[in-house]
């Protein structure tokens, strides 16, 4: 819709009138690390944040959340819709966002997510600061082209500022002044790009994305699925991190006078143990290498046979949280396609 300019102490203050007009939920520093969460002050705001410690799903879908509460009257949903913007979003989690949209937004959609979905405005800013395992290079996520309201790419000492929806406008229409981006600025842009489709490859995929599916099939009993196994604590750290896991499970919890109650929902993961228990004690997936083949193969070939894309986009916050350092991705599929 338009393509802005701002100097930092013009973001700066566009930040500050958003915090006192709205939510807004961005990446602040932690220690060494990045979080995200409400941001109070535009100073706190760090768009040099190489990655942030748990994805911006946890804003669609919470870790923990209400879906009815219940008496002896009946049942009210619990939704949320109060209007917030989720700040700072890097491309491969914008690429994320888009997939779990697709997710529950098919057959029987999940209001609960889609009304929080509808209620953010997205602005996502390019990667400055590359994190030392994002490889979202080599599956396509480096940069984004849509999925987002508005787009901030630093250029230099300014901002380049991609308004695309008419949320994203409404945002923007509260900037004192709206200066067009100069030709230098926008060329500016299209460097950044380039750089960091070549930088977000701390590891480096030997086989084409679009290829992964077909190589998965081929290699439903490979030696790697047991060996890698073999170091794996099913703590879930790997699902709870991942930007397009969406497993969850869900409780209904009955207070102690037996007359009210709550429906509750809870994130799940596919490496735990207790993930693939049914009815009768059985577990389906009672090994560690099966619980650790379907992560893989729901990743690059079930989501990508039912969606499109592959399950991954790269930001390497599997590799950083698995203790067993038997996470990553690359290694996996780099071994399966040398064979």
């Amino acid at each position: 819709m338009s393509l802005l300019e701002l100097q930092q102490a013009e973001l700066d203050a566009w930040v500050a009138a958003l915090i006192g007009r709205t939510r807004v939920m961005a990446p602040q520093a932690k220690g060494k690390a990045f979080a995200y969460g409400p941001l109070a002050r535009a100073e706190d705001l760090r768009l040099d944040h190489d990655v942030a410690i748990a994805p911006p799903k946890q804003y669609f879908l919470p870790p923990k959340e209400t879906l009815l509460s219940y008496n002896e009257q009946g049942w009210e949903s619990q939704v949320g819709e109060e209007p917030f913007v989720l700040f700072g979003v890097h491309p491969y989690d914008v690429a994320a966002i888009a997939q779990m949209d697709q997710v529950f937004s098919e057959g029987e959609s999940d209001v609960h997510y889609l009304t929080r979905r509808d209620a953010a405005t997205i602005v996502a800013c390019d990667v400055q600061t590359p994190s030392e395992n994002c490889f979202a290079g080599c599956v396509g996520t480096a940069v984004c082209k849509d999925g987002f309201d508005v787009l901030l790419t630093k250029v230099g000492d300014s901002y380049v500022v991609d308004v695309r929806t008419d949320k994203g406008q409404a945002l923007v229409d509260g900037l004192p002044e709206q200066r067009p981006a100069e030709r230098a600025a926008l060329l500016g842009r299209l460097r950044v790009w380039q750089e960091n489709r070549a930088a977000l490859r701390k590891h480096e995929l030997a086989i084409a994305a679009e290829d992964l599916p077909d190589l998965l099939e081929q290699h439903y009993e490979h030696p790697v699925w047991e060996e890698r196994s073999r170091l794996c604590f099913s703590c879930g750290s790997c699902n709870l991190v991942c930007p397009t896991c969406y497993c969850f499970d869900v409780r209904d919890e009955t207070n102690w006078d037996l007359k009210s109650g709550a429906r509750t929902r809870f994130w799940d993961g596919c490496m735990l143990q207790e993930f693939a228990n049914v009815a009768g004690g059985h577990n389906f997936r009672r090994e560690a290498a099966a619980r650790f083949r379907h992560r893989y193969f729901r990743k690059g070939k079930y989501i990508p046979d039912r969606y499109g894309p592959i399950a991954c986009v790269g930001c390497g916050r599997c590799i950083s949280a698995c203790v067993a350092k038997i996470a990553n991705p690359v290694e996996v599929f780099n071994r399966l396609s040398e064979e």
